[in-house]
């Protein structure tokens, strides 16, 4: 078993190349992943391959996506203010599926307090209210894109105040308490769960890609009852392989990991020979 998980972040749009927009990123890397002879699976069949629900051989030369932070550019097509329209993250997908054959999904990944979304929708964006959830119910229901937990609020540098108690905003190492991790994990898993009912939420990615011990060996392992969580994503770039740690499952984000679509296809040609790629490009 070794499933590559890649990360686009549909609000990184600052021109119209493979390098400044992760739209055209995408749209650029299905066909590489298609040429490549990988198929794409959803996130969810990976974790119930990697705990034994399934055998390995389901997720063989398999691919699973993932956005991360869940604004309106993840499923519409936008007018940006600078950049012109963007097909949306889940029309891409649309588009690839019609003209390949082949499934297309994702995990979206959102944030998921109201009012961190409405600040940061003025400190990150453009001020014109493109981080709401009304969305989420329609992809949940139309099976395209899952949306599972990144936290309550980011843990964010730009919010006026998170819920991590010292204000060390910024990182999310420093969610390192029982009452820090139930306040940006669970309460969000609460608020997805009766949001979007009868869907449940049962991922998680860290903000920033960022894990610490407390979370991995403590918080997450012991307290599975109260945040109902299966599995919990990083952006350490690996594939995730049997004996990865469903805590600290590893993923490539675009833009870092590779930033090019032969970066892309370097890597994933070398998955697909059996070796670990375990450079930055």
């Amino acid at each position: 078993m070794k499933v590559p998980i890649l990360t686009y972040h549909s609000n990184n749009i600052s021109g119209n190349d493979y390098a400044t927009n992760n739209h055209v990123a995408l749209a650029e890397d299905l066909r590489v992943i298609a040429g490549s002879g990988f198929r794409i699976v959803q996130l969810a069949q990976v974790v119930d391959a990697l705990l034994g629900a399934t055998p390995p051989a389901s997720v063989e030369h398999a691919i699973a996506l993932t956005f991360d932070d869940g604004s309106y550019f993840d499923w519409y097509d936008m007018a940006h203010p600078s950049c012109g329209i963007q097909r949306g993250f889940a029309g891409i997908l649309r588009d690839f599926a019609m003209a390949s054959g082949q499934a297309a999904h994702a995990t979206s990944f959102v944030i998921v307090s109201p009012d961190a979304r409405a600040e940061l929708d003025v400190t990150c964006m453009v001020g014109r209210d493109w981080w709401r959830d009304d969305w989420w119910r329609e992809a949940a229901l139309e099976g395209l894109v899952a949306i599972e937990n990144h936290s309550w609020d980011h843990n964010h540098a730009t919010l006026s105040r998170t819920v991590q108690h010292a204000q060390d905003t910024g990182t999310f190492k420093s969610i390192d308490t029982f009452a820090d991790a139930d306040a940006e994990i669970r309460a969000a898993a609460d608020w997805l769960d009766a949001h979007l009912s009868p869907w449940r939420s049962t991922l998680f990615a860290y903000p920033y890609g960022e894990w610490n011990d407390y979370l991995v060996h403590d918080y997450l392992p012991r307290h599975r009852s109260e945040h109902r969580l299966r599995a919990a994503f990083t952006g350490d770039p690996h594939p995730v392989e049997t004996s990865s740690d469903r805590w600290r499952l590893p993923r490539y984000v675009c833009g870092h990991h590779w930033k090019t679509p032969g970066d892309l296809e370097r890597l994933l040609r070398e998955l697909h020979a059996g070796c670990s790629p375990l450079r930055r490009f």
